[in-house]
């Protein structure tokens, strides 16, 4: 309370009676991923490892296979992959929730003209609102990469409050241009 607003304060503040705190949020150890499931061309089934945190807060997936490849001989189904990983998540009831960051890493090797993108999109299931953020390469390069997704608060999609649905990621990577042989992986998203 400001000095100025104390002469006009409600008689209880002036009695030294405190405002209400807000809510503290739900107990942590009621924030937990229950499972973790996925699917698609990067991520045929048992080919990604999985690892939980004892609290079961945060994770880590290694993929064998995710990899999109371009070139002489290659066919063009190689040229996009995408993998869609479902977090089920225990979460206290009323309370709503979001992703903030994401890590991805991998190895994206391209020839000169030939570009690669890393996509991922958020959602929850049953909800309408997105948000996708992408990662653009562009050739002649050779390196590992850390692609780390912040989303802004403006474009965070959130939950609904009254039913605690899976987080869905979808990523998505993708080639284009070029004729000499190229490759981009996704190794691992955290």
């Amino acid at each position: 309370i400001r000095q100025d607003d104390l002469a006009s304060s409600t008689p209880a503040i002036r009695e030294g009676v405190a405002p209400r705190a807000p809510a503290p949020g739900p107990d942590p150890s009621d924030v937990s991923i229950e499972s973790i499931t996925y699917d698609g061309t990067g991520c045929p089934a048992g080919t990604v490892g999985q690892s939980l945190t004892a609290e079961r807060t945060q994770f880590t997936l290694i993929f064998d296979q995710f990899i999109a490849s371009k070139g002489p001989a290659v066919p063009v189904t190689e040229a996009t992959k995408q993998c869609q990983v479902n977090l089920n998540l225990k979460i206290p009831q009323g309370w709503q929730y979001s992703v903030a960051t994401l890590d991805y890493r991998g190895y994206v090797q391209l020839p000169k003209k030939m570009k690669a993108t890393q996509r991922s999109t958020y959602y929850f299931e049953g909800d309408g609102d997105l948000a996708t953020v992408d990662s653009g390469f562009a050739g002649p390069v050779a390196k590992d990469y850390l692609i780390r997704d912040t989303l802004p608060f403006s474009t965070v999609v959130w939950s609904s409050c009254d039913k605690v649905r899976p987080l869905s990621i979808t990523t998505e990577l993708e080639l284009r241009g070029g004729t000499d042989l190229g490759q981009i992986t996704n190794d691992s998203m955290d």
